[in-house]
């Protein structure tokens, strides 16, 4: 799997999240997706969208300090620190995380199928 391609596809991942952009949230994340939060929830597609859809969840910045793709036959893992600025139920945070991300190809497309976060302790 090329890193280049995880590599844009992070960005239309990360320009989706900041931009509440559902219909392309729905492309970029896979069906099956299991992701751990920060906070040790288990959270599936179905959570993940509508915390975005509804709002409950409004990411207004995120910036990548350091990226790094491991490429492998149909997967590829990231693993990227960040800092994050969000809205999360009316609270405003900023945050330094890393998040580990399982891109997976699946008919000719490239989705997340798993992942976690955690916070950065400082």
């Amino acid at each position: 799997m090329e890193e280049n391609l995880i590599y844009a596809h992070e960005e239309k991942l990360r320009n989706a999240m900041i931009n509440g952009d559902v219909e392309n949230l729905e492309k970029l994340i896979s069906d099956e997706l299991t992701f751990v939060s920060p906070f040790g929830q288990i959270v599936n597609k179905e959570d993940d969208i509508d915390s975005h859809r509804s709002g409950i969840v409004n990411i207004t910045d995120i910036k990548f300090l350091n990226q790094k793709v491991i490429p492998l036959e149909e997967v590829a893992v990231t693993i990227t620190q960040a800092t994050v600025q969000a809205i999360i139920a009316g609270q405003h945070r900023e945050d330094e995380m890393y998040y580990t991300r399982v891109w997976q190809k699946h008919k000719n497309e490239l989705k997340v199928i798993s992942g976690h976060c955690s916070f950065v302790q400082k």
